[in-house]
């Protein structure tokens, strides 16, 4: 177990730095990652790559019960910093910021596939997995999020098309 945390220890925090706000909290459900894992320890997949997903899927339970709670909490402040970023955004925006706006703009179960397909370098059938759904739901999902995607960045200002 030691030897499967540590090789995984960095792409975790990268992981939930990336869906958390503020990422000082990764920390915080990285450690929950891993008392979970080691409390179910005797259930971990033996080989490294069945292991890597075991440890991934954990997180994202983890960060998912995270945020649930966060949002019970936090609702209005949410919200309003939401109203504050949207605001602040204009129209000049880069390409990757028109992307990244897009994509948070996605329903939560696609936002998810193309975050864990781009951003963390899953296979589709590996995000599939880790979201628990199978795998031809998962290509169906993503061609939906893909067409999505298309259709939002197709109305972006020009300055981010070029």
């Amino acid at each position: 177990m030691e030897t499967l945390i540590r090789a995984n220890a960095s792409d975790l925090l990268a992981y939930l730095e990336r869906r958390i706000d503020p990422r000082a909290d990764a920390a915080d459900v990285l450690s929950e990652t891993f008392i979970i894992a080691w409390k179910k320890a005797g259930k971990a997949p033996s080989d490294e790559i069945g292991g890597r997903m075991w440890l991934f899927t954990i997180a994202r339970n983890v960060l998912l019960n995270a945020r649930r709670t966060a949002r019970r909490r936090l609702a209005a402040t949410d919200r309003l910093r939401w109203e504050l970023e949207q605001s602040q955004t204009g129209t000049d925006l880069s390409d990757a910021t028109a992307v990244r706006a897009a994509v948070g703009k996605l329903p939560a179960d696609l936002r998810e596939l193309i975050e864990l397909v781009h951003w963390e370098g899953f296979s589709l059938v590996e995000a599939a997995q880790i979201t628990g759904i199978t795998a031809s739901t998962a290509r169906s999902r993503y061609a939906s999020a893909k067409g999505r995607l298309r259709t939002a960045l197709a109305f972006a200002p020009e300055e981010s098309l070029s």
